[in-house]
């Protein structure tokens, strides 16, 4: 089996977890790092032994012994990032929100697949044994018909507050930076709604504060969705059904959540267990990632581009029904 070597695009915190993960995936190896300055990418490599650290991204993509590129860098920039890897034959794995809008998730897609350059999007909760449970459980019908989702997700920043989070520019508000997997985990549970409600409570800079949306579905189904940067929620998610319920302990989208079932009453209550691995988590996707590199795919079986562009086809529905919008749009 090949060693599948690996290069991060970007130094930030988001990086230096996944960098520490990728250490417990057999078959891969962190060999470069790109930054934007030499001393920022010195940094980085001395921390994680890291053989080349380049101080720009293009000199990271040029890197011929490098297989694919770990992107973890600002919202705004994953679209011009990606296009750069791939123009330059690199696989990539690419961090959540995968573009600012649905129009440059097309241009991303539609480039890989014309040079034939594997592309995923890090939906790294998709891998987490957590929500592969949920999903077992579900289709082995404990919940019955699904009804209803409910999912919170906020926090209040402490400061000093990140620049990203209030910046339209940088693709700011919670919608993008957090209620991205409120949405993904009601459409994975649910599909994709009939109808969208969604409002927002606006930010001193445009961006939501606040969003709450709703889900509709011809089959009476719905899901409630509710994320903030104005108080600190208990970040659950909870599966209701004709038949029983699940509750995704805080936080929901973490490998350290835990899954509560009830069968029947409130109090019916049940632990159910689920192997936990060391490590944040992110060496699942980078496990995958490998396996389907290995396998000489060009796209996953598990996080597919059809659902990376719905997931963002979506988030543009409801930034217009909520009246978010961000210079990129444009």
């Amino acid at each position: 089996m090949k060693t599948i070597c690996w290069g991060i695009l970007g130094a930030g915190r988001i990086a230096r977890k996944f960098a520490s993960d990728l250490k417990l995936v057999d078959g891969a190896k962190l060999i470069a790092v790109g930054s934007r300055t030499q001393e920022s990418a010195d940094r980085f490599g001395n921390e994680f032994g890291i053989k080349f650290r380049h101080y720009s991204y293009e000199a990271l993509v040029q890197n011929p012994d490098v297989d694919v590129i770990y992107i973890a860098t600002p919202h705004n920039l994953h679209f011009e990032n990606t296009l750069l890897c791939i123009n330059n034959g690199k696989a990539v794995l690419c961090e959540k929100p995968f573009a600012m809008n649905a129009r440059q998730t097309d241009v991303m897609i539609s480039l890989a697949k014309e040079k034939k350059v594997f592309l995923m999007e890090a939906l790294w909760t998709k891998f987490h044994p957590h929500f592969l449970k949920m999903q077992e459980m579900i289709r082995e019908g404990l919940l019955g018909d699904i009804r209803s989702v409910l999912i919170n997700f906020g926090f209040k920043p402490a400061p000093p507050i990140p620049a990203r989070l209030f910046d339209p520019e940088l693709g700011g508000g919670t919608v993008m930076d957090i209620g991205i997997y409120n949405v993904f985990m009601a459409m994975s549970i649910l599909g994709k709604p009939d109808h969208i409600d969604a409002a927002m409570t606006p930010a001193a800079t445009g961006v939501d504060e606040q969003c709450a949306i709703l889900f509709r579905y011809k089959n009476g189904a719905m899901a409630q969705l509710f994320s903030t940067f104005s108080s600190n929620l208990a970040t659950e998610a909870d599966i209701c059904g004709s038949e029983g319920r699940i509750r995704l302990t805080s936080r929901f989208y973490e490998p350290s959540s835990t899954i509560e079932y009830y069968k029947e009453r409130v109090d019916s209550r049940a632990i159910i267990p689920v192997h936990k691995e060391p490590g944040s988590g992110y060496q699942y996707e980078a496990r995958h990632v490998n396996d389907c590199l290995q396998k000489g795919l060009t796209e996953s079986p598990v996080v597919p581009l059809a659902d990376t562009i719905l997931l963002m086809e979506t988030l543009d529905k409801i930034r217009q029904i909520a009246g978010i919008s961000y210079p990129s749009d444009n």
